[in-house]
Formats: structure tokens, sequence, C-alpha cells
């Protein structure tokens, strides 16, 4: 995200930059690694199982706020990229995405051959924002994954979490990603693991780069890479130039796991060194973000539209040094490098237990020499497909439909190698009518605001005796609101009229349960609530 710039003067910055914060730039030995299993690190290098270097180009995707939006790992590979870092949330400060929903994502980073680097949000501005995680409950959530995340070492990198650590106290980052990195190895994970800098990811105490040499030597394999998050702390070519070559020349692995172009309030970026010096000294760059941002400005794509790139966006991928003309695919999904061989095409699916609200698809099972590792259900509408859902079985129920609406469905197989089969046949499904009314509850709260925006909480309640699956919550603005990003659901709003549907992770409530939605916006001068809530045409209680 767009990283909050220091609170103190830019004075300290530039004596900072000009003391070289005192790192010594010696010729550091690198602790005893183990076995290669899939992307590694050797001698301050990012390699691939087969010893091949590998340089990041890519984006960052705010996957946890827009899950619907898997189309666009295609978008960013068709325009180049190598790599996306996607945004998820272990369910301390926004939804926690599911092992299925994670295995599904790096099922769409394989299938459309990109490296996925998978960062937890969560953790952003600790120790000043009071809202964000710890590493430790990151490491945690890590860990709850192991089943999903084994055997993708040559795929995917963990980020530990994002931007662990605000400006108050910074020194506090060391110990708890020391702490971090040592648990998942402890928990057997041989990946390559991410770490993130300091002061909302911008180093610019230099904190991270004081002691990244003993992070790293605490990490038993090695295989660590550190990330600078680049934004208006780094407008000039000698604050870039210099903190990347601290690292070059101590043989510490480093990438740009985040920057930005556009000038704010506290400076304007040197975008055009930060590429140069990254394809120079071949490090990876990550450009945030490709669409959906609070603060628009910062959107490769208008609308998460491929054809619709912005300024930022046509710089990032189609100026000099950019990701057109400098990246380079993964060598294990080389022609030459593996199984390129797709699975048969899935059976055409058949339908079962509709309601006004989902559907269960089955199919039968697609075959693979390497065997079928997933399958991705769509919706087609036409020459169009929307994702539907993932799911590693031959069957999977699709929620947040409406009702008495047509839908069609085909599904796709996916094997080890990232091979994606021909397209099932199609299926035709007309849901139900809305049953009985429902019986709900909605709370609403700011929980945050600023001169023309805020951050807002909804909780939807079941207060009914039976589950709710599949929902579309529904309100009007009183003033000219209007959301930004949204996660918990899928937003659409005309003029102050709101609609939300579910989500996969959200659409089912049990009686006397709850799920909760949060959301960004813009506003005027004022921000009234709301007075009135229907979920799936019902009116509810405020509570």
């Amino acid at each position: 995200m767009r990283s909050r710039t220091p609170t103190a003067p830019r004075l300290a910055v530039v004596v900072a930059a000009l003391l070289g914060l005192l790192v010594p730039l010696l010729s550091f030995a690198t602790p005893a690694q183990a076995a290669a299993t899939g992307l590694h690190i050797q001698n301050g290098r990012l390699l691939e199982a087969n010893g091949s270097d590998f340089v990041m180009r890519g984006v960052n995707h705010a996957h946890t706020w827009y899950p619907g939006e898997t189309q666009s790992l295609a978008d960013v590979k068709r325009l180049g990229a190598n790599t996306v870092r996607v945004v998820l949330s272990d369910g301390h400060r926004w939804t926690r995405n599911s092992a299925e929903d994670v295995a599904g994502i790096i099922a769409e980073c394989k299938a459309n051959r990109l490296i996925c680097v998978l960062e937890v949000h969560d953790t952003t501005g600790y120790g000043e924002e009071s809202a964000a995680g710890t590493l430790d409950h990151a490491a945690d959530y890590w860990i709850g994954l192991k089943d999903v995340l084994t055997g993708q070492e040559n795929y995917v990198i963990i980020n530990i979490g994002n931007e662990p650590w605000g400006n108050t106290d910074p020194a506090g980052w060391t110990e708890p990603t020391t702490a971090a990195v040592e648990k998942l190895r402890d928990a057997g994970f041989a990946h390559t693991i991410m770490v993130d800098a300091p002061n909302w990811g911008q180093d610019w105490q230099g904190v991270m780069r004081a002691n990244a040499q003993a992070v790293h030597d605490a990490d038993p394999t090695g295989n660590l890479i550190f990330s600078i998050h680049m934004y208006s702390v780094y407008d000039t070519a000698q604050e870039i130039t210099d903190y990347l070559n601290a690292f070059v020349n101590a043989r510490l692995p480093i990438v740009i796991g985040e920057f930005g172009g556009p000038p704010d309030q506290y400076g304007d970026p040197d975008e055009d060194t930060m590429m140069a010096a990254a394809q120079q000294l071949r490090l990876g760059y990550l450009a945030w973000s490709w669409s959906g941002n609070t603060d628009p400005v910062l959107d490769l794509a208008i609308d998460f539209d491929p054809t619709r790139l912005s300024s930022w966006g046509r710089r990032v991928f189609n100026g000099a040094n950019g990701i057109a003309a400098t990246s380079k695919e993964a060598t294990v999904y080389a022609s030459g490098g593996g199984d390129t061989t797709p699975p048969t095409a899935p059976g055409t699916p058949t339908a079962s237990a509709v309601t006004s609200s989902s559907v269960t698809l089955n199919w039968t099972a697609a075959t693979d020499a390497g065997g079928v590792t997933g399958y991705d259900v769509v919706r087609v509408s036409g020459a169009t497909e929307t994702a539907a859902t993932s799911t590693t079985s031959s069957s999977a129920t699709v929620t947040g439909l409406a009702p008495a609406t047509s839908y069609t469905f085909a599904v796709y197989a996916r094997d080890a190698a990232g091979n994606r089969s021909p397209r099932s046949g199609t299926v035709t499904v007309t849901t139900a009518s809305a049953g009985s009314p429902t019986t709900c509850g909605v709370g609403y709260r700011v929980t945050n605001e600023w001169p023309g925006g805020f951050q807002a909480e909804v909780v939807i309640r079941n207060t009914g005796s039976s589950a709710i699956n599949g929902w579309t919550l529904r309100w009007t603005f009183p003033d000219s609101q209007r959301i930004s990003n949204l996660w918990g659901g899928t937003a659409t709003q005309s003029a102050t009229e709101v609609s939300v549907a579910s989500v996969s992770y959200t659409a089912s409530i049990a009686p006397a349960s709850s799920v909760t939605l949060g959301f960004t916006a813009t506003k005027g001068s004022a921000n009234p609530i709301p007075t009135a809530f229907t979920l799936n045409g019902s009116s509810c209680s405020l509570s």
C-alpha cells in the first residue's frame, strides 16, 4: 500500500543518507544452506532450483480486498510481468484468506506462469497503527497454511508481513522479524522468505539496513530476501543508489517490493532511478499497484481494465527499464524445462442443490500424466469468462448468486506445472426465487476519518433461525460518500445507492452469527451514516 512518509523532518533523511547510516560494506559470509528445493538465495542472488538467476518484474495485486479480480493475474502476465505480489489477510484486521482461497491464487499464478509472492497485510504500520497485527500472528497464519504451501517452493515466496513497523521506535523491528523467520524455519518451511522494512516499509532511519546481516544470519537456510518500499522518501538518485548498493555490496539479497512514481504532498519519488538502478544491479521490483487503490493515482490499470493503463501504468509496463522491456519468465515455466502437456478437459459439469443464491457443480475428473492439482470454475457470458471459484476436487459450490437469474458455468483443470486444460462443456442454471424474508441486523460504524475520506465497518448479523447462504446487502448513503475499496464482499455503487454481494468466504451466516465488511470511501464536508439496510430484499434492524 502507499506507505506513510516519515514524521521527522526531511533533514533527518538527508543526514542519514550522507552518513551512510554507518553500515560497514564488508564481504559477509553466507550461512550454510540447505539443499535447494526451489527458489533460493545464493551469494546474495535469488536463483531458481536449476541455478538460473531470477529477477522479479511485476506488480502488487490487492487480492484480499478484491477477491473476485483473479483475472488480473492473466492481465498482468499478458503485459509482461513475471511476478505478482498478492495481498492476503491473516484475519487480524481484515477477513482471513482461507487455505482454499490461497491454494486457488497459487494455482492462478501457476496457470499464468507467474512467480507468486504472498504477503500478509495486517501487520502494516505495527507500533504506530493501532489496528495492525504482529509478525508472530502472521507467522502462525503461514504455519496454518503449510499443507497448501509445501511443494510450491519453485513458485511461491512467503513475504511474512507487509511494512511490519511504523515510525514509532523502528528499532523494535529487528527482534520480532528474526523470531518470525526462525518460527517458520522451525515449522519446516524451505521456501524463500521475504521480510519488509520498518518505517512503513521505507527504512528511512536505516534499521533494516543496519541489522540485515544479523537477521539474515539467523536463518539457517540462508533463503531470506529483504524488501524495501520506495515512495516519496526516495526522491533523489543518491538515496536510491546508496541504499540498494549497500545491500548488493554486502551480498545481501534485496528487492524493491513496492514503489510508486506519482508525487504526493511529501515529495516526488524518483521512479526512473529506481527502475534503472534495479535493472543495472539485476534486482527485482514490484510496482504498487494493479488497481483498486484508495488513492487512484497509484492505479496501474483503471478499474482493473488492462486496456486502460494510467500514465503510471504505462510508465511501469512500457517505459524505459519497464516490465515489457526487462522481464524474463521463470525458467520453471520454460517450454524446454519441464511438463508442457495440459490435462484433458474435465467432464461437462452437472448442477445440483440449486438455491436462490448458490449452486453445487460436479464433473468428471480430468487426467494428466503428472497429476491434476486443481480446477477453476468460470461463469461464461458470450465470449467473456469470469472466475467463480477454484477447488482441488471435482465438485464445487458457487455462492453469492442473485435469485431467479440464469448463469452458465464451465471448468478448467490445472496440473502441477501450471498447464491449463481445454475448457469443459457448459451447464446453464437458473437460481431459485428468493425464499422467506431474511431476518437480520446491521451495525455500521466509522472507524477512521480524515479530510475527504473515511474508513467504516459493517457487521451483518443473522438474527433468524436458519442459515443465510449467499446475500446481497443494499443501502443508500445520505450524502456524497463513494466507496473506493471494500473487503468482505463485491461492491457496486450507482450515485448514492450501494449494493454489496457476498463472496465465497462471507456467503454463509449461521443463526446468531455475523460477518464483517470494511471499506474506505471518499466524502464531502459531512459524513452522515446510512439509516436503512436491506439483505436479500428484507429490511434489517440497526444495531
